[in-house]
């Protein structure tokens, strides 16, 4: 903390940390926390440029920045005493914050738990707020220092206030500055995972993936819910098995093969653990915890959860934890359900088991942690993933999950993991399940999930032919996108960019931007507005609106050429999703869907956007090493690639195939393939615009809509004419079928 950043007196303290950022303290004793928290764990800011004032015009203390002005009249901080005005003209009379006010229109953050959840939730204020100011309070959190937590000696009131206006991504990077970055997550993580609450047979478990790997369906991680363990076979007098760190052998008799087995495909594999119970006398471990915290096994005494003591920490890594990793278990899904602390001198357990159990996985792995739990409040996103809970698979949910996801990123929190397709009750609902996979393939983490009922389970056969083959298709395109979702990892940890980010964080003075709650920005390159509504059935097509900000955006999987600065009703089939890109825009993929995803990709398919300049890097890590590829496209037709890659981690036989994109004449002629062992390539490409495209998607709409084939043929025959675009639009306004005219109407617009 930089000492020339402080006012100080007896009983109060200011810290400027930036000129949007101050800290606030008050405390009787005169005695202020110096130590990082659980929440702040950096207060080392680059000096700001500030002015201060005392006794003047009746305020005790002034403090100005450019964006701040701090007034303090002496004595406890109160509503009376301290206030603050931010430079900003977003409020309705000003933009005054009077101490411990609650700040409104704040545009959230996010939750602890989605568990059963059936629909939309409550959420915690986040640090985005549309009048420019927003406030942290840190004064109840826990000192978090050389690895321990414990309770504030002295208390004090400990704010943050943050004045950055509508520089939402401002705001967040700074806050991350003051809480520790988010943690570079492995690769694997980037792919499909498969989870499922099912007593599987380690032969069933074993043809299940095989049966993946027949369909040609990539899953990088597989996850084991409850019924690894011992859950029914546990002596009443142990009470639930609900915790359990013994492999059941009636079902895996030999698991130690089984995760070699999956090891060998190409797949980390986590295990659930319900840690509530502690470790009990039936436990395989029990023996060695007992010992190690000198219980009396004789007669069976328990040892009871209890994650501030470091001794049984100790021998819960040690003892319970680390044999089970050596038969190769990768990381751990913690699944802590009983609430928060229960006094001022107890830390939430969920924290605690939060920073401890990702800290000692990533010593196991080098660097390359990740745990998958709850949310425990501000600054846990040090410790990714985030495990959303067990919702409802329902619309109603599906509905929900867009924006919580995107708004997260408004507390920091970015990686979310859902249960893709909902955990529990609903009923059987093909389009549902697809819309939610849809959703998940492009959402943070792609975790397929459901209970243990027997007709819930998320593989594609299990539903018609035509969802099927979708979904298996996006599942493909999921890990395809590995390459494009690993730069955004790197732009995540390095520079504090979300993968997911609410429409407003680029448009923060377009009032639209806030209208369109499920609708966010996928990495630098792509938009997503998900589909959270049933088809039509007149039009066998789903609906929803999407605000496309000023420029040019494609259709991701048609190539349609969108004009922005307006709504439009995106209308897609089951097949389809609504997803764009932008003018310009550079998307690298994997074709190669099925390899494993560790591995960098041999051979690199990049779609190339025309419309306007753009510089993509595309950024990849192997065993601690990167290497950076920057494409720099003029927008019109040359690319330039720059490869850096000083531990020569990308193969030396890489091919990158460049796909001119958009609303083109896309065919093996205009593609372009080079051989990327060269450090500097120069790449001409042609862009040749399909002019049928359009044509032939209305065809292919009206063909599938349900109305009568005399109105098909006239509208057809209207569509096609050489009449002008007013023309056309009118004649479809004409219709008695509405939800064909807004189908129409949204590519009418880009003929």
């Amino acid at each position: 903390m930089n000492s020339e950043s402080i006012i100080k007196g007896t009983n109060y303290r200011f810290t400027v940390l930036t000129e949007r950022l101050i800290r606030l303290e008050y405390s009787d004793n005169g005695q202020f926390e110096d130590r990082t928290t659980q929440v702040v764990q950096n207060r080392d800011f680059k000096k700001p440029e500030f002015q201060v004032f005392k006794n003047r015009k009746n305020h005790q203390i002034e403090i100005i920045t450019k964006f701040i002005h701090l007034y303090y009249d002496g004595g406890k901080f109160t509503p009376g005493t301290l206030y603050i005005d931010a430079a900003y003209n977003y409020g309705t009379y000003m933009s005054r914050w009077y101490f411990g006010e609650k700040i409104k229109k704040n545009l959230k953050g996010t939750a602890r738990t989605l568990d059963k959840a059936d629909g939309e939730i409550p959420l915690e204020d986040g640090l985005m707020v549309k009048d420019g100011f927003s406030y942290l309070n840190d004064s109840k959190s826990f000192i978090l220092s050389e690895d321990k937590f414990q309770v504030r000696q002295n208390s004090e009131l400990d704010y943050y206030y943050f004045a950055y206006g509508h520089d939402f991504e401002g705001t967040l990077k700074d806050y991350y500055q003051l809480t520790g970055f988010t943690p570079l997550i492995p690769r694997y993580a980037l792919g499909n995972w498969w989870s499922r609450y099912w007593p599987y047979t380690q032969d069933e478990y074993k043809a299940l993936f095989e049966r993946f790997n027949k369909e040609e369906i990539p899953i990088s991680v597989a996850v084991m819910d409850m019924d690894w363990h011992l859950v029914h076979d546990v002596p009443a007098r142990f009470g639930s098995g609900w915790t359990g760190y013994t492999w059941n052998k009636k079902l895996f008799p030999d698991h130690k093969k089984l995760i070699q087995w999956l090891h060998d495909q190409g797949k980390h594999v986590t295990i659930n653990d319900h840690p509530a119970a502690g470790v009990r006398a039936f436990e395989d471990a029990y023996p060695k915890v007992a010992k190690r915290l000198g219980l009396n096994a004789d007669e069976e005494e328990p040892a009871l959860f209890d994650f501030q003591n470091p001794l049984y920490r100790k021998a819960y890594f040690e003892d319970v934890h680390r044999p089970l990793e050596k038969d190769g278990i990768d990381f751990w899904w913690i699944d802590w359900q009983q609430g928060q602390n229960r006094s001022d001198t107890q830390v939430d357990p969920l924290w605690l088991l939060n920073h401890y159990v990702y800290q000692d996985n990533a010593n196991q792995h080098a660097g390359n942690g990740l745990t998958l739990s709850r949310y425990g409040g501000p600054g846990s996103h040090r410790y990714p993933l985030g495990f959303s809970g067990d919702t409802v698979a329902s619309w109603k949910s599906l509905q929900f999950q867009p924006y919580f996801t995107s708004t997260a990123s408004n507390i920091g929190y970015t990686w979310w993991s859902h249960d893709i397709g909902g955990h529990m009750n609903g009923a059987y609902d093909s389009e549902l399940t697809l819309r939610w996979m849809q959703f998940g393939v492009f959402s943070p983490i792609n975790r397929l999930h459901s209970s243990e009922n027997p007709f819930m389970g998320k593989e594609p056969w299990n539903y018609d032919e035509n969802a099927r083959q979708v979904m298996t298709q996006f599942l493909r395109l999921r890990s395809s996108l590995v390459p494009y979702l690993d730069t955004a990892n790197d732009l995540t940890h390095q520079n504090g960019v979300p993968l997911v980010e609410p429409v407003y964080y680029k448009h923060p003075d377009d009032k639209e931007a806030y209208t369109v709650p499920n609708q966010y920005y996928f990495g630098s390159e792509l938009m997503v507005a998900a589909i959270t509504e049933p088809s039509d059935e007149v039009t066998a097509e789903a609906q929803v609106k999407v605000w496309l900000p000023k420029g040019d955006w494609y259709d991701f999987f048609t190539g349609v050429k969108y004009v922005g600065g307006t709504f439009i009703n995106a209308s897609r089939s089951e097949n389809g999703y609504p997803v764009f890109v932008k003018a310009g825009g550079i998307v690298p993929l994997n074709e190669n869907y099925m390899e494993n995803i560790e591995q960098l990709p041999e051979k690199l398919t990049v779609r190339v956007y025309p419309g306007k300049a753009n510089q993509y890097t595309l950024v990849e890590h192997q065993n601690g090493a990167v290497a950076k590829t920057t494409f720099e496209f003029d927008g019109v037709s040359t690319v330039k690639v720059q490869t850096n890659d000083p531990e020569a981690i990308i193969p030396t036989q890489r091919q990158i195939v460049f796909v001119p994109s958009g609303n083109v004449v896309n065919n093996d002629e205009n593609q372009v393939q080079v051989n990327a062992s060269k450090a500097d390539i120069t790449v001409s490409l042609k862009f040749e615009v399909d002019s049928q495209l359009v044509l032939n998607l209305i065809y292919a709409k009206l063909q599938h809509a349900k109305i009568s084939f005399d109105l098909k043929k006239a509208i057809w025959n209207n569509l096609r004419k050489d009449s002008s675009l007013t023309q056309k639009v009118s004649y479809l306004n004409t219709l008695k079928q509405p939800r064909v005219a807004e189908m129409l109407l949204e590519l009418v617009g880009a003929l």
